[in-house]
């Protein structure tokens, strides 16, 4: 009982208390966090396909890791490896050769392992669009791309949770399946990050203009497993609106059984996630706005105030 209330609280808070998931928060407090919740209710993944295959490797409280792996040349990547020995655990047992660091920001829970992960891995390339990042060798901007293996991977720009925040586009050349996009704290299943060195302008721009953009089947990785307490807000915001109510039912069975709600998809996001949903009249009257940036400034200002009803 101890372990699921735990969980509970994880699933609906993102965090046992709220902020803690960021570079403001006290390290010793996380790992309290981690103790309690890591290694006990929380199970990796593997998304399978042809052409990639996908680890989800969850990380202190509620981060994830992701090892991504070209099947072809068996050569990875592994994405903001915060918890460094897991990564080195999962890419032994895959049998893969990891050379890449995918950065998405520098906040201590997604860049504080670099460090550590270049020192146990000599040689591996960190990738990333900010100077703050730890261990960086490869600055990106907007639409700079490589390879890992037979995988092209497209850096794509979206400041506002930080101003050097990039997420990682991952495609095969004459592949039918489905892209990936690794989000970092830009966009979560249901939600998106706090605007904590940026505008509403620029988190719109990286929603519906960039990772918006991208094919309706694209899987969303994201850096946090929030689903439940973003579902709980977006009720909040469209509680008429039965595809919230059907992933909400959804999310939080998977929480209770350990397992992640990760990935989602581009267009499964324009569905539920108000934050992707602000040209929508049902948003834009929750809010009393009638503009989409105006929209999201709104909301996210509610959401930054909102307590996650208990039951």
């Amino acid at each position: 009982m101890l372990f699921r209330s735990l969980l509970a609280n994880a699933c609906t808070l993102g965090v046992l208390g709220a902020a803690s998931t960021y570079s403001l928060a006290p390290v010793k407090v996380k790992a309290q966090a981690a103790a309690l919740i890591h290694g006990v209710v929380r199970k990796s993944s593997v998304v399978q396909q042809a052409n990639m295959k996908v680890e989800l490797l969850p990380a202190l409280s509620d981060n994830y890791m992701y090892l991504l792996i070209d099947v072809d040349s068996k050569e990875a990547a592994v994405v903001d490896p915060v918890e460094p020995l897991k990564i080195i655990e999962a890419v032994r047992k895959h049998g893969v050769r990891l050379t890449t660091v995918l950065t998405t920001h520098h906040h201590w829970d997604h860049a504080g392992g670099n460090e550590k992960m270049v020192r146990l891995m000599p040689g591996l390339k960190v990738y990333g669009g900010d100077e703050r990042v730890d261990a960086l060798t490869k600055k990106v901007t907007h639409s700079n791309t490589f390879k890992v293996g037979s995988l092209t991977v497209k850096c794509l720009f979206t400041p506002c949770h930080t101003t050097g925040h990039i997420c990682y586009y991952v495609t095969k050349d004459n592949s039918t399946e489905p892209p990936a996009v690794f989000t970092g704290d830009t966009l979560f299943v249901a939600g998106c990050g706090k605007f904590f060195e940026g505008t509403a302008e620029q988190m719109h721009k990286a929603l519906i203009e960039i990772l918006g953009k991208l094919p309706p089947e694209t899987r969303v990785y994201c850096g946090h497993e929030y689903t439940v307490s973003n579902l709980k807000f977006a009720r909040h915001v469209e509680p008429d609106n039965e595809d919230i109510v059907k992933k909400l039912a959804w999310a939080q069975e998977q929480c209770s059984n350990g397992d992640p709600t990760v990935p989602s998809t581009v267009a499964e996001e324009f569905s539920y996630n108000p934050f992707m949903r602000v040209k929508e009249q049902s948003v834009q009257d929750h809010v009393k706005q009638t503009e989409p940036i105006e929209t999201m400034r709104s909301l996210r200002k509610e959401k930054d105030g909102f307590r996650v009803p208990k039951l």
